[in-house]
């Protein structure tokens, strides 16, 4: 593995007014926009890849998804070098606390910010190991050898609100009053293989088109912003950013 070939696409989808996902590449932010590059590994030993989807109404959920993942970039490019795992794990749940903080206080200063909150999907490279992490329902995937995997879990119940209706009931984000709230942390380096397509989704993507779906684009070569049409194609209710990685 010498090289990740990333694409990344958010769009506002065709109902919502506006769009509270964001995506990070390294240090180039995604909303609204489309943007594709490659990152040597070999030469670039720390970077995160995230995906926060935003929630509070207005333009609330848009301020804390851009807040955390600005957050986040600066704090892994800060952190000291020769941490173990478990050290690196544990910075991070630090940093948790920390963001959840910094959301809760705008909210006390101004109101129309109040209980915002967001959405984390993350790869992180660090000393040249990959981390995966996630607080609340957005998704990692990845593509082995033609199979696809959700690689994390949703923090969130599906909840019946008729007979052909339902809802997704966030049990875990940052901000938005959780008081429980909690990032899982993974190192991923031993299973990253040349070959490998890794995925980062707003559930404005897997709402709208299925796994299948999703592996068919994927295994065909699709990018970011094939995913983005397809789930717009397919009704598009939601805001739906996509960041797709193919491991060389």
């Amino acid at each position: 593995m010498r090289r990740l070939v990333v694409s990344a696409s958010s769009r506002t989808g065709l109902v919502r007014s506006n769009n509270e996902d964001i995506i990070l590449v390294a240090d180039r932010f995604v909303r609204n926009d489309s943007y594709s590059t490659e990152i040597d590994i070999s030469q670039t030993s720390r970077f995160v890849i995230a995906l926060a989807d935003g929630m509070g109404g207005c333009n609330a959920g848009e301020v804390a998804s851009a807040d955390t993942l600005e957050n986040l970039r600066f704090f892994i490019s800060d952190l000291p070098d020769g941490l173990t795992d478990s050290g690196f794990m544990g910075l991070m749940n630090g940093w948790l606390e920390s963001i959840n903080k910094i959301i809760a206080s705008k909210g006390h200063v101004d109101s129309r910010l109040s209980n915002m909150g967001t959405t984390l999907v993350a790869l992180a490279c660090y000393d040249g190991k990959f981390f995966r992490m996630n607080c609340g329902d957005s998704r990692l995937y990845r593509l082995r050898e033609g199979k696809l995997e959700q690689l994390t879990v949703d923090h969130s119940l599906n909840v019946v609100m008729g007979v052909e209706t339902h809802s997704h009931l966030l049990t875990n984000c940052i901000g938005a009053g959780c008081d429980t709230s909690y990032l899982e942390v993974t190192e991923l380096s031993s299973g990253i293989q040349p070959g490998d397509v890794y995925m980062l989704c707003s559930d404005g993507l897997n709402d709208m088109i299925s796994d299948r779906e999703i592996n068919d684009l994927l295994a065909d070569g699709r990018g970011a912003g094939a995913l983005c049409d397809a789930a717009i194609e397919a009704g598009g209710y939601d805001n739906v950013s996509v960041c797709v990685l193919m491991v060389m």
